[in-house]
């Protein structure tokens, strides 16, 4: 198996650090389908995202051992733990729908970090 080291909360970290940081950590997943998936809603919701949500983002994606079950709880194939049943993981599920029928088959380049910047 994969080792994860546990999640621990960062709350000195500077905000447009930990923005940075979940860019990184949407794209680095254990699964490809995550990949495309968390790398694509970070960067439609990350950059609007409050302290407070990007945190629940941040335990969201990081707590959790196994990378399925963050595709699970997003495809609404099962339901969440209470503590990550919460606006965020609400926003990643109304996300995962894709009503507008986007092809979403890679992850986004990068350079619309520097548009935003």
């Amino acid at each position: 198996t994969l080792f994860r080291s546990p999640w621990v909360e960062r709350p000195n970290e500077p905000v447009t650090t930990k923005r940075a940081r979940l860019v990184y950590e949407s794209r680095k997943r254990g699964m490809l389908e995550n990949g495309i998936l968390l790398s694509l809603f970070a960067k439609e919701h990350l950059g609007s995202m409050s302290e407070a949500q990007l945190s629940m983002y941040d335990r969201m994606i990081n707590e959790p051992s196994n990378d399925w079950d963050i595709y699970y709880w997003a495809t609404g194939a099962k339901p969440p733990p209470a503590v990550f049943d919460n606006e965020v993981l609400d926003l990643l599920k109304e996300f995962t729908r894709n009503r507008n029928m986007e092809q979403r088959l890679r992850q986004p380049d990068l350079e619309y970090l520097q548009e935003a910047g």
